[in-house]
């Protein structure tokens, strides 16, 4: 009985040893290894904070930028569509027959001669307006002598 109470207090003492240890082991890791953990965790919380700053800064950077490309595309597209339609009749011009050439050019030449007859109508209406007030004045003048004689 006192063997085998002496092989129990033996078990007992390494099982003791063991908790022992593995006490010491936390505790070991209680005062000094969860600081380090924490240092490290606060570290590398503090890297990921600067990574996402750095990834909005991106994210805006390419945002801007893409941005101004779109708008510079747009201006580019504009500007060949208004070209293309400049010289979309030009183009057309180009591959009619001569007839129908020669038709359009003295269209646009009798367009012109048109603008030109408009202007010297125009500038005739007014010396006519001129010469009627002018003709108005002088004959109300002539009937106001008239009746001065008492004609």
């Amino acid at each position: 009985l006192l063997i085998d109470l002496r092989s129990q207090i033996g078990e007992t003492e390494q099982k003791l040893a063991v908790k022992q240890s593995e006490r010491d082991y936390w505790l070991e890791y209680k005062n000094v290894g969860s600081k380090t953990q924490a240092n490290k965790i606060m570290k590398l919380e503090k890297d990921i904070k600067e990574v996402k700053d750095d990834l909005q800064r991106a994210i805006e950077h390419y945002r801007n930028a893409l941005k101004a490309v779109k708008e510079g595309n747009d201006r580019l597209v504009e500007r060949h569509a208004k070209l293309s339609m400049e010289q979309a009749p030009e183009n057309a011009v180009k591959y009619l027959d001569k007839n129908i050439r020669r038709e359009i050019e003295e269209n646009e030449w009798l367009k012109e001669e048109v603008k030109i007859y408009q202007k010297e109508v125009s500038d005739l209406k007014a010396s006519i307006q001129l010469l009627e007030e002018e003709n108005i004045h002088l004959a109300t003048k002539l009937f106001v002598r008239l009746q001065h004689l008492g004609v």
